[in-house]
């Protein structure tokens, strides 16, 4: 069945539109311009741009500058894009207009179209963007978007994350196993010691980000078209941010300079600093269980992930680490959106930055990616893995580095005389250290106890 169009026009001339879209002619020509990439606007920026549109009717009723019918209207019709309702008529690519008018009016048009009623015109311009401009709105949604992500989804995936760590730390607290350095051999840890530092590097990535969320919070919404605030009451963004921290319970705050909010996006740059930060560490960690994993015959096999599928299509019986590979995916992701973000920061030309959907496409896509990784993470392996003791034990006594401990007692000389020769004829340390130094059994096993030597300090 042949789709149906109706004719739209608005100050460039007329257009056909799909007849049972709820947008009008800016978002179809942006539709017909940007054929690009079929990604369209994340759901978190669609939902913002409905919470600033509610917030800036409400704020401009306060003011005396709009209608209380007409804002009522706005307000509702916004409802309704902030509860994902239209997100089908929200079509346009990501890579279009670089200030994101072509978003901001798609939103104009979809909020005055559900907002008019046999009583009254609700005009996309004059109503649902009064004492606004794309430029304006589109980077305080990024900012909206990027913090109700972070806060709903990200600090509780990576809070359960450091939790899930530090139970898994606590349960393996007198597991003592071989240290590595350079991959090699070195002084005994416990594998809570170990765990204990993965969940360190995650409470410090959600110090970081937690940081810089007091720079993403304040918000460039009042500067207009160039940070002057031209065609906005002077008490609209104080009024348009509170209305925000009433919808959202987020604390939004206007931006000290509007024309830093309009023509930078460091705030956005810096957050996503901090998400690759998390990503490194999330990197190390599922690399970390790769290597822990690995064998369980030929590779080091000190834990057993959970087996949750079958690892390969010709070799029966095989299991893979597949979550600490997916996540190191995710993190490879993030690390490349930061990229792409950093170079979107640098297009600031003047008074307007020209890169802000794509840049909010990868802020938000990196914070959901982590998001959901963190919580696989903890809970499809560190929770569940399994520790190989015998693996374990088995290198821990044959390993000659242990002789480390006796440098306060012969010296390192000796002690290096004692390692090589345990590591050329395959012995325990504790034989050869028996024949080559004076010290007796009783002081020879007290002072190469790798339990002890978790502990630190001269035993």
């Amino acid at each position: 069945m042949p789709q149906k169009f109706r004719t739209e026009k608005d100050s460039m001339g007329e257009l056909q539109v799909p007849a049972d879209a709820l947008y009008r002619a800016q978002t179809q020509r942006a539709v017909d311009n940007f054929p690009i990439s079929g990604i369209a606007m994340p759901r978190q920026i669609i939902r913002a741009l409905g919470l600033i549109k509610i917030a800036c009717a409400r704020s401009n009723v306060q003011l005396g500058e709009l209608d209380v019918k007409i804002a009522s209207a706005i307000e509702n019709a916004a409802q309704k894009v902030v509860d994902g309702e239209v997100d089908e008529h929200f079509p346009i690519d990501i890579f279009q207009t670089g200030s994101g008018t072509s978003s901001n009016m798609n939103a104009n048009e979809v909020i005055s179209t559900l907002a008019t009623n046999d009583d009254f015109q609700v005009h996309p311009n004059d109503h649902v963007n009064m004492g606004q401009s794309s430029n304006d709105v589109f980077p305080s949604a990024i900012h909206v978007s990027a913090c109700l992500a972070i806060h709903e989804q990200l600090i509780p995936a990576l809070s359960h994350l450091e939790k899930t760590l530090n139970e898994k730390a606590q349960e393996l607290k007198d597991v003592v196993t071989t240290g590595r350095t350079h991959l090699m051999d070195a002084m005994p840890i416990t594998l809570g010691q170990e765990l204990g530092g993965w969940s360190t590097q995650i409470k410090m990535g959600l110090y970081r980000i937690q940081s810089s969320l007091t720079r993403l919070q304040k918000l460039p919404q009042g500067g207009t078209a160039v940070g002057t605030g031209i065609n906005a009451h002077e008490e609209f963004a104080e009024k348009v941010c509170a209305e925000l921290v009433a919808l959202t319970g987020v604390r939004f705050a206007p931006k000290e300079n509007f024309f830093e909010g309009l023509s930078a996006q460091d705030a956005a740059v810096e957050m996503s600093g901090q998400l690759k930060t998390v990503a490194v560490s999330m990197m190390k960690i599922s690399n970390d269980l790769r290597w822990m994993n690995s064998g369980p015959l030929a590779g080091i096999g000190e834990i057993a992930l959970p087996a949750l599928q079958p690892g390969s299509s010709i070799m029966p019986g095989k299991v893979n680490p597949v979550i600490p590979e997916a996540v190191t995916m995710v993190c490879a992701q993030v690390m490349g959106n930061d990229t792409t973000i950093t170079i979107g920061g640098q297009s600031g030309n003047f008074q307007l930055n020209v890169m802000l959907p794509v840049i909010a496409h990868n802020l938000i896509q990196s914070i959901e990616l982590l998001s959901n990784a963190a919580k696989v993470l903890a809970d499809k392996a560190i929770a569940g893995f399994t520790v190989n003791h015998d693996n374990i034990n088995k290198a821990l006594s044959a390993n000659p580095i242990l002789v480390t401990a006796l440098n306060p007692v012969i010296g390192y000389e000796l002690g290096a005389k004692i390692a090589k020769k345990a590591y050329a004829e395959k012995r325990p340390v504790l034989d050869v250290a028996k024949e080559l130094c004076d010290l007796s059994e009783d002081e020879l096993k007290k002072l190469l106890d790798p339990a002890q030597m978790t502990k630190g300090g001269i035993a």
